[in-house]
């Protein structure tokens, strides 16, 4: 049994549906999408923001496949993808109906979707999947998701300020938690300008921690001003600049060349927490390193359970702020793409959504 879609939403909706993977040219904007249709633990919500992710551009290029030009395993999860999709993983809206068993009451309830999921369509996922890849996301005026996932938000921020939340600040969150960060702890944050790396410094900050930031010569004073306590850029030579075994924690979105020299500022029994790999997927390890150090290492994809509900408290107790670089419509996703691509940006690029 479903529930039944109130009257007052329309028979169809706009949205963008990416239709294989590729260049841009594979982004589709289109008015004649269906409503989605829920299953009994759905509901559906009127999306009124949702943030552009490296994910969404991973997706799309076919970055996940570890197979060259194979479309086989190019998802989050590792599986072949369902085209046409609808993507869009970070997403702020409100519930107009649910399923049948859902509570009617959620209706009318303000949400931010947790991207990664347990459950979708009405099926247990497992491995978990996330939202706008192993199931449509939020690039449109409408969207589902398992109630679970749709978490109750009372703030007095803008739609695009939490959409720029769900999944970099969780993402940022399990990696802290997953590192087990706490006050007193030395972080060193790859990437820090970016959705992820910003949110990780203020998230690391919130727990007590001194926060070592790289990022470019130009956004050293916006990470400052965010939190950082020390800010290095990407060309300094780490061992030199911050020396060896200076730091407890090496949270990184990077990878990369530079990769070595996190094992190497790491101190004896330190940790580290990697969710992204934007400079490289390839690293060179010396396990003697790894073992003569002690050094424990953590992959962070599935979201350990309460990092989402302990980053809607953090949201709203005003402990962690937006950083929205800019706003594009929904039409606007090519050019919200490429900007995101230039990495000029620090904070969220969010594409705001207009119903009908």
């Amino acid at each position: 049994m479903t529930s039944t879609i109130p009257s007052s939403i329309p028979d169809t909706m706009s949205g963008i549906v990416l239709t294989g993977h590729g260049d841009t040219d594979k982004l589709h904007y289109r008015d004649d999408l269906p409503i989605p249709i829920l299953s009994n633990q759905d509901v559906l919500i009127r999306v009124a923001a949702a943030g552009v992710n490296n994910t969404d551009l991973n997706t799309r290029l076919a970055w996940y496949s570890k197979k060259e030009a194979d479309s086989t395993d190019a998802s989050w999860s590792g599986q072949a993808l369902s085209f046409p999709l609808i993507q869009g993983a970070d997403v702020c809206g409100i519930i107009v109906a649910v399923g049948s068993k859902v509570n009617p009451k959620r209706i009318g309830e303000r949400v931010l979707i947790e991207p990664c999921l347990q459950e979708a369509n009405g099926e247990t996922l497992n491995p978990p999947g996330y939202f706008g890849s192993e199931c449509n996301g939020g690039f449109a005026q409408y969207t589902k998701v398992a109630d679970r996932h749709a978490y109750a938000i009372q703030s007095d921020l803008s739609d695009s300020e939490l959409a720029s939340f769900p999944c970099s600040y969780s993402t940022a969150e399990n990696m802290l938690s997953r590192a087990n960060v706490c006050a007193q702890d030395r972080v060193l944050i790859s990437g820090a300008s970016g959705g992820v790396g910003s949110a990780a410094v203020q998230l690391a900050k919130a727990r007590g921690a001194h926060v070592i930031a790289i990022t470019s010569a130009s956004k050293r004073q916006a990470l400052t001003d965010i939190g950082a306590d020390q800010v290095v850029t990407r060309e300094d030579d780490l061992v030199s600049v911050l020396g060896e075994n200076s730091v407890d924690v090496v949270i990184d979105l990077v990878a990369g060349e530079q990769w070595p020299t996190f094992l190497q500022v790491l101190s004896p029994g330190g940790r580290y927490a990697v969710s992204g790999a934007i400079g490289g997927a390839f690293v060179e390890l010396d396990v003697r390193t790894l073992y003569l150090k002690d050094l424990s290492l953590f992959g962070c994809t599935v979201l350990a359970p309460n990092v989402f509900q302990n980053l809607i408290h953090y949201l709203e107790q005003g402990k962690i702020k937006p950083l929205v670089a800019k706003t594009y419509s929904l039409k606007e996703i090519v050019q919200a793409q490429e900007a995101f691509q230039k990495k000029n940006h620090l904070g969220k690029i969010v594409l705001t959504v207009a119903t009908r």
